[in-house]
């Protein structure tokens, strides 16, 4: 087991103390450790280390996250690829901005209230057992609200970030290798996140969908680069010239539909009140069309004055009942 040790660092780090200084107040002194790759298992008290700001420890076989308590003026702490479960024992590092915990076996994204400071947080590639994915306790999430600007979740098994709604100042995201499916959702999340330039989601089932750039493209106006790609004034500017054009032959052939059903339905009405009969009338020479309702009779092309169009449907039906329907038909064919 190699623990890492206030005598280990003191070994490691090169330190030349001053005549009558102790290695304790060399200790003090040291603002980074690089103990990346040294087969670390444990962490040890490092409260002498009061100006620590960068600790690496990547690449090691680190279990717990422990001893990092009076590490408090801890800017940036590297610990990806190691054997970490849980996130915990952070809460006092009150000026972390960069947290790295990628390659561990970490589930769910917790236990970092209080670190309003945290800029950055890398939690790609989990080791989770098989179809299990990666989860956010909304305690964290509303803790780092304001604070957090860039979020790498990749290769998670995640299928559903609209729980990232609450980031507001997010401006890079990378979800590669997910499970994300629904446009919606994105649709949903862009909405929110009105200060992102960046956003990453290669290898997503999503990115295979039709139409998938221009409608991520159209929902954000803030978005800069999608999946690594610029995306430029002219692109941007062409589709929202395309949409509003689509939008207006939308409404365009919606005005002409409502007013075809208008005209349907008033010749409908029409059609029911008058009944249109084909008559030919021997005395004019012509065949008419008669209308015939209760409210009022008149003639198509016949005289329009009221004595007339009353004395010329008297007459049309007296010669109605004179023919038969044949020998109308018959006059009307010859005519």
């Amino acid at each position: 087991m190699v623990r890492l040790t206030l005598e280990l660092i003191a070994k490691n780090s090169n330190l030349k103390p001053r005549k009558e200084e102790t290695v304790a107040q060399c200790l003090k002194k040291l603002t980074h450790i690089n103990f990346s790759d040294k087969n670390i298992d444990a962490i040890e008290d490092l409260s002498f280390c009061k100006n620590l700001s960068v600790l690496y420890l990547y690449d090691n076989r680190i279990s717990e996250i422990t001893n990092l308590n009076y590490a408090t003026n801890l800017t940036h702490l590297y610990l990806q690829n190691n054997c970490i479960s849980y996130i915990e024992n952070l809460r006092s590092l009150k000026k972390l901005e960069k947290l790295y915990l990628g390659g561990n076996y970490i589930a769910v994204i917790e236990g970092l209230e209080g670190l309003e400071e945290l800029r950055e947080l890398h939690v790609e590639s989990q080791k989770l057992p098989l179809g299990e994915k990666l989860l956010f306790d909304p305690r964290t999430l509303r803790s780092l609200a304001k604070s957090l600007s860039i979020l790498n979740i990749s290769n998670n098994n995640i299928d559903d970030i609209r729980d990232l709604e609450i980031l507001e100042n997010l401006n890079h995201l990378t979800a590669v290798d997910n499970q994300i499916i629904h446009i919606k959702d994105l649709e949903f999340l862009l909405n929110k996140l009105v200060k992102l330039c960046k956003m990453d989601l290669n290898g997503n089932p999503v990115c295979i969908k039709p139409k998938y750039r221009d409608r991520i493209i159209l929902v954000s106006k803030s978005l800069e680069f999608l999946d690594g790609k610029e995306i430029k004034n002219v692109e941007r500017q062409f589709l929202v010239n395309w949409k509003a054009s689509k939008e207006a032959r939308k409404i365009s052939k919606k005005r002409n539909s409502k007013n075809e059903c208008e005209i349907n339905s008033y010749i409908s009405n029409f059609e029911t009140m008058h009944h249109i009969v084909p008559v030919y009338y021997p005395q004019v020479g012509k065949p008419k069309l008669v209308f015939f309702s209760d409210s009022q009779r008149f003639l198509l092309n016949g005289n329009t004055s009221p004595e007339s169009c009353q004395e010329d449907n008297t007459k049309i039906i007296e010669d109605m009942g004179n023919l038969s329907l044949k020998e109308s038909e018959t006059l009307l064919t010859k005519k």
